[in-house]
């Protein structure tokens, strides 16, 4: 499993990473909300292990975004010491799949993240990413556009990526931001710009554009094919 740990707590991020590392799982951790929202946008993980009581954007709010903005399905284990049940209900409300109160067993955690894992298979074929004539391989990183392949510099690809993940689906301009910066841009120059790199490579005289943007809410891919 290729699993995100956020908790800014130093001992538990550590003895976690250690412990399901040696149980050969990949393990990429995040000391706050912003940075762990930056790298679940841009990163597809397996699961995700959430502490609620993280500074600034705290846990309940990182899992709002993530189900509600950037529409990841990706499942969430919340590891807190809230152990009441209105706090496990906030939890699955905003978006949890299970709830496990410290102190927790190490083994224990692998074993509930594995059933999550195992609970969403299916839902995904492959790491490949499709929508109409636009495809994207996730093991050469290259994107193909009819069969012609996208020359796409690393940000306007990233981007590409982000939406491609999710067809039809709305992303914000901030959520888009937090995806590749890892923060909200103080203006809209540097996505504008990236969202104007990926949109000419997308026109050609024979084929319409699948970049969509509404205007006052944000951007998505369609396949233009389907209409």
């Amino acid at each position: 499993m290729h699993i995100l740990i956020v908790e800014d707590d130093a001992d538990i991020a550590a003895n976690l990473h250690d412990y399901l590392s040696a149980r050969g799982h990949q393990v990429d951790a995040a000391p706050g909300g912003l940075v762990a929202l930056h790298l679940a946008a841009s990163t597809p993980f397996d699961a995700i292990v959430l502490d609620l009581g993280l500074p600034g954007v705290d846990g309940l709010t990182v899992a709002q975004r993530l189900r509600q903005d950037a529409r990841l399905a990706t499942p969430i284990l919340m590891l807190t010491a809230r152990d009441t049940l209105d706090d496990k209900l906030d939890g699955f409300a905003a978006g949890a799949d299970d709830y496990l109160v410290k102190p927790f067993a190490l083994k224990e955690v692998e074993v509930r993240l594995a059933a999550l894992v195992k609970r969403a298979q299916g839902r995904v074929v492959d790491g490949s990413l499709h929508l109409g004539a636009l495809d994207y391989d996730p093991v050469s990183g290259v994107a193909c556009w009819h069969g012609d392949e996208l020359a796409l510099p690393p940000k306007a690809l990233q981007l590409l990526v982000i939406l491609l993940g999710r067809p039809g689906q709305l992303f914000s301009r901030s959520t888009l931001e937090l995806a590749i910066w890892g923060e909200e841009q103080e203006t809209s120059d540097a996505l504008r710009t990236q969202l104007s790199v990926l949109r000419r490579a997308l026109t050609a005289p024979a084929w319409a554009c699948p970049l969509i943007t509404v205007h006052g809410r944000g951007y998505k891919l369609v396949d233009p094919d389907a209409a």
